[in-house]
């Protein structure tokens, strides 16, 4: 959503970042939307004023006893009362229809997000050391998990279909200790809420953080009309929907470990094999509710927090300023981890930080008074730290040994009852 006095007062500013983000520029439809919409309203104060007036006029007659006048009156506002109750309906549609047109629309650009057309053109940020070497060639995940016996495609096939995995043993293991790594992570050392939502949500908590109308394709929606949370992002920013907080209480910061759905209907034919794009999948979020004065620096401090993650487990990463082909459309700026994997010798996203200013607490009415005692929407940023499958393919590739077994790196040990190499039982 848009504030429409600011769009009205800022075209150029709101069609260049259309522009860039490749749809054209869109502020002549919104506001010829709005014009309508108050060129109606105005009519349907007129037929008010009116209608009262008449009203009014219908005792004066009454009490001269002028009863054909009384009559005539009655008549007018009879129906004047039907041409309000259509201009009524006819404002609901227009304000409906301004409203669809906004919510289509992404987010607006940061001026710092580098222009390009998709992630051919995203820029390097930073890399956090060098891919790691071995004197074997190494395998990928799958071939690891499959040879362990502890990672089953097969029989997870048989009961749910492709894209879902079957962990056992150390492997199971090992995804749990992860979570409660990352999650300890973010909550005991910066200070983030943890907080169990729930995975189900309604369309409305869906559309405020934007993955509604666009995305409902990417999205499981049951027979009740609710909706499997593709991200706890979803659960954990309209934890202040509706709302109007107070500045004291702000930076609000939550966390969740929890399972993530997605039907991954655009990857037909990518990523098939193994756990790289999963129908259901396990991730840390971390989500800041912030005022507009802090959301720039908090964007960098959360960037940090998830490659913390990574320096800890000692991973090579890069960091990826997405450009404005490849943005997400709810995000004004958004930073990718990418993880080494030797298996697959590249780098692949295991983690998301983004940005999204005022645009989903405009859609979920979340607000703030400040120290003026004014109120306004507050801004909303979100980050995965970071997506549990992938990291721990990541882990696996890079702790791989010739033999098949996987070192478990030291900071996860203590998570894993110091266990300190996954193998094959003897």
């Amino acid at each position: 959503m848009f504030d429409m006095k600011w769009l009205r007062a800022n075209t150029e500013i709101f069609d260049n970042s259309m522009v860039r983000r490749g749809i054209g520029p869109q502020s002549t439809m919104l506001i010829e939307l709005d014009d309508t919409r108050r060129a109606t309203i105005s009519s349907l104060n007129d037929l008010q004023e009116m209608r009262n007036k008449s009203s009014k006029q219908i005792g004066q007659a009454k009490a001269q006893k002028d009863e054909e006048k009384a009559q005539q009156l009655l008549a007018e506002v009879a129906d004047l009362r039907s041409k309000v109750q259509a201009g009524e309906e006819q404002e609901r549609q227009q304000t409906q229809a301004l409203n669809d047109a906004m919510l289509a629309l992404p987010n607006l650009l940061a001026d710092d997000v580098p222009d390009g057309e998709d992630e051919e053109d995203n820029v390097e940020r930073s890399k956090f050391m060098e891919p790691t070497q071995f004197a074997f060639k190494p395998k990928e995940h799958y071939e690891l998990g499959e040879a362990l016996g502890m990672m089953d495609f097969e029989v997870s096939a048989r009961m749910s279909g492709s894209r879902f995995v079957v962990l056992k043993g150390q492997l199971a293991l090992l995804e749990r200790a992860l979570g409660n790594f990352m999650l300890n992570l973010q909550t005991i050392n910066h200070g983030f809420t943890e907080v169990s939502a729930p995975l189900l949500v309604r369309s409305e908590a869906m559309v405020g953080t934007g993955q509604l109308p666009k995305f409902a394709e990417e999205a499981f929606q049951t027979t009740d009309g609710n909706w499997l949370i593709p991200t706890s992002e979803v659960s954990l920013t309209n934890l202040v929907r509706e709302q109007v907080l107070s500045c004291k209480d702000l930076p609000l910061r939550f966390a969740s470990l929890s399972y993530c759905f997605r039907s991954e209907s655009g990857s037909a034919g990518k990523d098939t094999r193994g756990m790289l794009r999963q129908h259901q999948f396990s991730k840390v979020e971390m989500v800041t509710i912030t005022t507009p004065d802090k959301a720039d620096k908090t964007h960098q401090d959360m960037l940090g927090f998830a490659e913390e993650v990574f320096h800890r487990l000692k991973i090579p990463y890069r960091t990826i300023a997405l450009c404005s082909g490849d943005m997400g459309a709810s995000m004004q700026r958004t930073y990718d981890i990418e993880a080494w994997m030797p298996g697959q010798n590249t780098y692949r996203e295991v983690s998301s930080v983004s940005k999204a200013g005022d645009w989903q607490a405009r859609r979920m009415n979340a607000r703030y008074r400040d120290e003026n005692g004014d109120v306004q929407f507050v801004q909303t940023l979100n980050g995965s730290g970071v997506a549990v499958g992938r990291l721990m393919i990541a882990v696996m590739e890079n702790y791989q040994q010739e033999d098949g077994s996987i070192c478990v790196p030291e900071a996860l040990q203590r998570y894993m009852g110091d266990l300190q190499v996954i193998k094959v039982a003897k």
